[in-house]
This record gives structure tokens, C-alpha cells and sequence, in this order.
């Protein structure tokens, strides 16, 4: 593999960034876990249900159970008396053998031995039908999506404990910052776990050989670091890099976050993030993220397409991250390029301007991708 790190101030492209990154990636070996431990991780396909949910007819209400072709006709002005008492039946009792309606208590009257119903009633109606649920033959989860508590909801109802995912094994190396901090690797530590990731997380001085020696890809699906990818007299992630043989570009057409680094050790893809938290998080979304798509087998980040209520401008030649809130007439844009914090959490989605492209004009529909998934 070529190692294309610039030295003459020339950026790497966000697009051919990512696809060293990418190139020869393939999901991770799936995993099982208990459901309770599931939530959030990515699902990978699982046996299908034998039988359906639910098994047999459930009431739906507290009622009698009835079979409807014995109250056809009934009325309160015409009650229909019925040869056998029905039986009560509690929300989510199955039915006996040939009742397929329930009726609420006041419409049916029970005195002693005799009973009258009245009201008809149509097949279905009180009731839940075998397979009304997930039929037979459906997938326990659903595979490639991220699972949410309906998810979950649904595996316990078919009597799943487990459940198979594809969840990644990160290290984060947090790159110790001038003032101490640690803000933004927790940030980034939160959204990769919300990615369905498995991260571990260690610290290293601000110096090459620190944190050379932290760049293991041992038992790890992706690295990634946080901190010390500028070129100030302190920043020496890149170096790091380089003297592990790993680097293969140092300055990226993004902003925010062109200072930031790519490598690969073996298969194993390196993402170094600037220590700023807008800066990390446009790379985050811009270069981790698809990679731990990859590694996880999701199948697709929910977008949504809405016009913009103004107009974006973008220079050619760097990609730039724009957060957007959504408004009831499209998206707003809130922050391009330059992020703060209240941007940051006011924001419902991000979208990504090309480097080729100037931006968009208002009323223009646009894809965002949606910040908060669950």
C-alpha cells in the first residue's frame, strides 16, 4: 500500500481517504449476547420463528370469548340467545377452539344458566389472530439494523435470551491535552458505543514515542486516537504514526478537521481525530463512521431528505460538514465548517458538501443523516 502523507501542505481528499481506509474492510465475526445487552448493537441474521406470534388467538380486551357466527344478528333490541355459557377471557389469555371475537362485559348478559348477547360481532374483532403478530418464518431480528427496544420487544417475545451482533473491538488512545482535559475522547468514546462498538480506552503523552508504543492493533478491529494531529510544537500523533509504518496521509480536505491523520497496520484502519470536539466529530462522522459501518454489516444510516430553508455556501476543493436542525418548513442549516458546542447539541442532522461543490441553494431538497438514532 502506497503512503501518500503530504509534506508540501497539500490535503488528501476526504474521498480518497476513505477509500484506503475501506478498501479490503469486511464486517467482523458476529457475536452473541444477551438481550439485555444488545441495545444498540448491530443484528446479524438468526433463525427464522417456527411458529407464529402469536401462537393462537389472544384476546385483546377483557371480554367473552364467542364464537361470531352464534351472536350473528344480535341487537340490543333483539338480543341472541346463546346454547352455552361463553367463557371470560382476561387481554392476552389465548381463546379456546373455534371463538374468534371477544365481546365486552356489558354486552353480554349472564343470568344462572341462560346468557344473551347483544351485539354481532365480526371475525377478529376483540381478539389478536395466530401470526397477526410476526408470522412464521420471519427472522427473530431483523439483520443489519440497529437494535432498538421494539427490536428487543420482539425477541422476547419469541422466547430469544440471545441475540447474534456484529460489535467491533476499538481502542481508543487518548492523546493527553495541554489543559488535561479528556472531554473530547469521552465524547467520542459515547459515540462509538452508540455505534454498537465495543471500546477500550488508554492514555498517552504527548510524545511520539508514547504513543507508538500504545499503537497496538492486537485483538482490535480499529484504532483510533484523540488528540496532538496539528502542527504545533506538541502535536505528535502523525510522527507517531510514521515511525510505526503505519501513516498513509496527514491532513485531510475536511472541515472542521483537516489536521487530521489516516493510517493502517495490516487490515487494521488507524483514524487519528484532532483534539477539538467539533473537529473530531466532523471526522468522526466523515471517516469512522462508515468504517465502523463496515466492521458492524449495517446496512443503511437513516437519512432524511428536506429542502433547505437557506442557502449553503462551500468552497471548492474541502468537503465540510454542515449541522442542521429541522424546522417545519426543511433544514436549517445551524453551523458549516466551524462548530460549537451549542451546534453541536442543537443539531438533529449532519450532511456532508463535496469538495467539488460550491453548496446548495435554499429550497433545495437534501439528504441529512439523522444524530440521534434510538
Amino acid at each position: 500500500m502506497s503512503r501518500t502523507q503530504p509534506s508540501n501542505g497539500v490535503l488528501t481528499s476526504l474521498e480518497a481517504a476513505l477509500a484506503e481506509l475501506l478498501d479490503g474492510l469486511v464486517a467482523v465475526a458476529p457475536i452473541s449476547v444477551p438481550l439485555e445487552q444488545a441495545r444498540g448493537r448491530i443484528a446479524v441474521e438468526t433463525t427464522t420463528l417456527v411458529h407464529p406470534l402469536p401462537e393462537r388467538n389472544r384476546a385483546a380486551i377483557d371480554g367473552w370469548a364467542l364464537r361470531s357466527l352464534d351472536i350473528a344478528g344480535a341487537s340490543p333490541y333483539s338480543p341472541v340467545p346463546l346454547m352455552n355459557a361463553p367463557a371470560w377471557v382476561e387481554a392476552g389469555e389465548a381463546l379456546a377452539d373455534g371463538c374468534d371475537c371477544v365481546l365486552k362485559a356489558d354486552l353480554v348478559e349472564l343470568i344462572g344458566p341462560i346468557a344473551q348477547a347483544f351485539t354481532d360481532a365480526i371475525p377478529g374483532e376483540g381478539i389478536r389472530r395466530a401470526g397477526e403478530d410476526i408470522a412464521a418464518g420471519r427472522p427473530v431480528v431483523i439483520a443489519g439494523r440497529q437494535l432498538c427496544a421494539a427490536d428487543l420487544l420482539a425477541a422476547r417475545a419469541a422466547g430469544a435470551k440471545t441475540v447474534a451482533v456484529r460489535s467491533p473491538n476499538v481502542r481508543l488512545i487518548d492523546v493527553a491535552a495541554t489543559d488535561g482535559s479528556s472531554l473530547t475522547a469521552e465524547f467520542i468514546t459515547e459515540l462509538m458505543k452508540a455505534a454498537g462498538a465495543c471500546v477500550s480506552v488508554e492514555m498517552a503523552a504527548r510524545d511520539a514515542r508514547s504513543i507508538t508504543e500504545t499503537l497496538s492493533v492486537h485483538q482490535c478491529d480499529m484504532v483510533v486516537t484523540v488528540g496532538g494531529t496539528g502542527f504545533g510544537r506538541f502535536d505528535a500523533t502523525a510522527e507517531a504514526l510514521s515511525l510505526r509504518g503505519a501513516l498513509i496521509a496527514h491532513g485531510i480536505a475536511l472541515r472542521p478537521g483537516c489536521t487530521a491523520a489516516i493510517g493502517k497496520l495490516g487490515a487494521v484502519a488507524i483514524i487519528a481525530l484532532p483534539g477539538a470536539p467539533d473537529q473530531a466529530f466532523a471526522v468522526y462522522h466523515a471517516l469512522v463512521q462508515p468504517i465502523l459501518d463496515r466492521l458492524t454489516g449495517l446496512t443503511a444510516r437513516p437519512t432524511t431528505a428536506r429542502p433547505l430553508t437557506r442557502k449553503i455556501s462551500s468552497a471548492v476543493g474541502i468537503a465540510e460538514i454542515v449541522l442542521v436542525r429541522q424546522e417545519q418548513s426543511g433544514w436549517l442549516p445551524i453551523g458549516v465548517g466551524d462548530l460549537s458546542l451549542d451546534h453541536l447539541r442543537m443539531a438533529d442532522a449532519w450532511l456532508l458538501i463535496a469538495g467539488d461543490s460550491e453548496g446548495h441553494a435554499a429550497g433545495m431538497p437534501v439528504e441529512a443523516f439523522l444524530l440521534r438514532m434510538n
